[in-house]
């Protein structure tokens, strides 16, 4: 059993912060960090027990098309696996057919190498950059006295 961290790992964070910057009217409710109890117990070794994965929902009205970054992130060297739609990939093995009880049909799971923990450059590199937006400053004023009532 895969000790259980008590948050996630910086990339593993990096992951719904970027995607959440880039679309940012996606929906989350697929979203996921560290496991549920009963998740640990159905899932003794997965990574989201070290703080290792990330499930990012598919969202393709608002973006978030999953079977894309599927596909694109399959090219970032700090992926240890991915599944999707029934599916998983590994480095090593390629594509097969996912037999796990959760097929990932309304999310994607990511799977983050040991040693990239800390990696927090864009996971979604393929996209275009976002623009900087400026920061509004507001200016602090104390407010007018009351007047004394006589």
């Amino acid at each position: 059993m895969i000790p259980l961290a008590k948050k996630a790992t910086p990339a593993a964070i990096a992951v719904l912060r970027q995607a959440t910057a880039i679309w940012p009217k996606r929906k989350k409710a697929s979203d996921g960090l560290l496991p549920s109890k009963a998740h640990v117990h159905q899932n003794p070794n997965s990574d989201h027990n070290s703080g290792f994965a990330v499930d990012l929902t598919d969202d393709p009205k608002n973006g978030v098309n999953c079977a894309v970054i599927y596909s694109e992130l399959q090219k970032d060297t700090r992926v240890k696996y991915l599944i999707f739609k029934g599916k998983i990939w590994t480095k090593k093995t390629g594509e097969h057919v996912y037999t796990g009880i959760n097929q990932h049909n309304k999310h994607l799971h990511i799977s983050i190498q040991d040693g990239c923990g800390d990696d927090t450059s864009p996971w979604f590199g393929w996209m275009p950059k976002l623009k900087a937006v400026n920061k509004v400053r507001a200016a602090v004023k104390p407010l007018p006295k009351k007047k004394e009532a006589k």
